[in-house]
């Protein structure tokens, strides 16, 4: 046994696991005892001695912590922008091979390249000198774009419309597929000033779809975000009990968001990152962030109350972070593990958007982690006994037979009838589960189409232009690239095959006919 003083002397004594009151005259003068697990001046266990660490030194976990963020901070404005929705297709796929050699050979006149759609719902383009002038100034703009490698003007029987009112031109792809996603957004509206009067010009094609749908994706989450937030605050302070506890997830949410958001728009230098990653990031950084909080916080107020901590005992703080970071972080830490380690086999999926898609949640997950490990028990430290400041009381209750108050009465009520009463807890479960299920029997999957985007986003009304001048199937045009002599064979082939209204030859380059 050593004698301390609450806060005193003995703030470097090892954390016991128990404090118990000296009935003593010590004890008249607020001396405390408190046994100690074992020998040291720092408790056993790894995650134990990161606890109680942390928990006496906030200042230098805080520094790393702010230099992280700002390192990684830095670049998280970026990865809207820098991000793109193209590589749902297998890389190692004849369409990807396809992709490559065009782009290479015919100029980057494939799936990535651009397509504007000029319309002049007066009179024929030929017989409108304002048309014809738009084109021109169309075909001026891209060329003067360093992302575009080839400009084709319109030509009757393939780019011209039957009658005369739509045209297309196309600008092939001189950069990847998240570069010219970027050139579409950056085109879209100036392009489309381009129009007068009864002629519009809209851009449309893959790279302009992924762009649009980027930007509606950033819509949807600012209004999501929006919309959840107020309500995830309010669960927060009900669930947490105060207002200061509350804001603790709130702190690991942001840092594991900004940490994974920089490190995607890092990533995205060396392989190509789909904005989904964004998505799913955000939403594992906020659930993760709560999850973990409050395994913590609920831990370490157990840990106050059972040590009969006082406001200024920073040993009694310190000992309650240590038992709290070697119990409850310890679950943490596996959990994570698990998670990752589940996550771990989708980097083999070979699809860019599925293996992208996984590391952002990866990215936050590792940093929620190492937030949860380091920064909140450094907190918590700091905090002591005031983890209860501002409390939160809707409505009052009697305390239950264990002294328990609130939510936390209600919550061991409910475990304690289901204790009680398994079996039908557990039918009723299964029942649930199953209805939620059922809606599973109707499921259809596909690939990302044009309907991923508002009607009214550009990339849509140039694919329903054309479609309504050149026929629905025009939009998605297959390329078909063959040996230099085996071009008539697979024009056959192609011409033989269901669902193929028409065939085009193209030209020939390094070998190859497309």
């Amino acid at each position: 046994m050593r004698i301390n003083t609450p806060g005193g002397i003995g703030s470097h004594t090892p954390p016991g696991i128990r404090r118990t009151r000296v009935s003593s005259a010590g004890a008249d003068r607020g001396l405390t005892a408190r046994s100690v697990s074992g020998p040291g001046s720092s408790p056993s266990g790894g995650l134990a001695r990161l606890g109680w660490w942390c928990g006496l030194h906030l200042r230098p976990v805080l520094v790393v912590w702010l230099l992280v963020v700002a390192v990684f901070g830095a670049f998280a404005p970026k990865v809207e922008s820098a991000l793109a929705g193209a590589g749902w297709q297998d890389s190692t796929s004849q369409s990807v091979h396809a992709r490559r050699l065009i782009r290479a050979d015919f100029a980057g006149l494939g799936s990535s390249a651009l397509q504007v759609v000029v319309v002049d719902h007066a009179r024929p383009i030929a017989a409108d000198p304002a048309a014809r002038a738009v084109i021109a100034r169309v075909e001026g703009m891209l060329r003067a774009n360093p992302d575009v490698s080839t400009v084709v003007p319109p030509s009757p029987g393939t780019s011209i419309s039957r009658d005369g009112r739509t045209a297309v031109v196309a600008a092939g792809a001189a950069a990847g597929t998240n570069t010219m996603v970027r050139a579409a957004g950056h085109l879209a509206t100036p392009l489309a000033h381009l129009g007068r009067g009864p002629v519009s010009v809209t851009l449309t094609g893959d790279s302009a779809l992924w762009a649009d749908f980027n930007s509606a994706n950033h819509s949807a989450m600012m209004r999501s975000e929006m919309l959840s937030w107020p309500v995830t605050l309010a669960i927060l302070v009900v669930a947490f009990g105060s207002v200061v506890a509350a804001g603790l997830p709130l702190m690991l949410t942001m840092a594991g968001l900004l940490v994974a958001a920089g490190a995607l728009v890092l990533v995205n230098h060396a392989t190509p990152v789909s904005i989904w990653a964004l998505n799913f990031a955000l939403m594992f950084s906020l659930a993760l962030g709560i999850d973990y909080a409050l395994f913590l916080v609920v831990r370490f107020r157990s840990a106050l109350e059972r040590r009969e901590v006082r406001p200024g005992d920073r040993a009694g703080t310190a000992a309650a972070v240590a038992e709290t970071v070697a119990t409850a972080g310890k679950a943490v830490a596996f959990s994570a593990a698990t998670v990752l380690a589940s996550l771990a086999s989708i980097l083999i999926v070979p699809s860019p958007a599925f293996r992208s898609m996984a590391l952002g949640i990866m990215l936050s997950v590792v940093a929620v982690l190492a937030a949860t490990l380091t920064l909140l028990p450094a907190v918590l430290g700091k905090l002591g006994t005031r983890i209860n400041a501002a409390p939160i009381r809707l409505r009052r209750h009697g305390a239950d037979r264990e002294g328990r108050r609130g939510l936390d009465a209600r919550l061991h009520a409910w475990g304690r009838l289901l204790w009680a009463h398994p079996l039908p807890a557990g039918l009723a479960a299964f029942a649930v589960l199953v209805l939620a299920a059922l809606p599973v029997l109707g499921l259809r999957t596909s690939m990302p189409s044009i309907t991923i985007i508002p009607a009214t986003a550009n990339a849509r009304v140039g694919y329903a232009q054309v479609s309504a001048a050149f026929g629905k199937g025009f939009p998605g045009t297959l390329q078909v690239l063959s040996p230099a002599g085996e071009q008539r064979a697979a024009l056959t082939a192609a011409r033989s095959t269901t669902g193929v209204a028409a065939v085009l030859p193209g030209p020939t380059s390094h070998g190859w006919s497309l």
